[in-house]
C-alpha cells in the first residue's frame, strides 16, 4: 500500500469502504476497496468470490480490478477510478430525458 495515497472515503458498505487514492508512482487515480473482513491467508483471499469473478471478466462496462493487496491481515481491492457511480450517472440521464442503451 505504500505507492498508494489514500485523498478522500468515497463510500461504506457492508463488505468494505471505498476510497479515492494516487498511485505515487504513475500518478494514475485510483479507488481502493478496503475489505471489512480480515484474511489471514492469501488462498482466503483468492477463494472470495468478488476477487475470482473480477479476475476473469473483461468488459468495457465492469470496472477494471487493477491489483489485490494484503497487507498484513487487510485485504484491498485496487480499481480503476470511476468519477461517478451507476445511480449517480442513471440520475443525470433521467434528468436530460435520455435513457440507458444496453447493447
Amino acid at each position: 500500500m505504500e505507492k498508494y495515497d489514500i485523498k478522500e472515503e468515497l463510500g461504506d458498505g457492508a463488505f468494505g469502504t471505498v476510497y479515492k487514492a494516487v498511485n505515487t508512482e504513475t500518478n494514475e487515480i485510483v479507488a481502493i476497496k478496503k475489505m471489512k473482513k480480515k484474511f489471514t491467508s492469501w488462498e482466503e483471499c483468492r477463494n472470495l468470490r468478488e476477487v475470482k469473478s473480477l479476475i476473469k471478466l473483461d468488459h468495457p462496462h465492469i470496472m477494471f480490478l487493477k491489483e489485490v493487496l494484503r497487507v498484513k491481515e487487510e485485504l484491498y481491492l485496487v480499481f480503476e477510478y470511476l468519477s461517478a457511480n451507476l445511480f449517480q450517472t442513471y440520475q443525470k440521464m433521467k434528468e436530460q430525458g435520455k435513457t440507458f442503451n444496453v447493447d
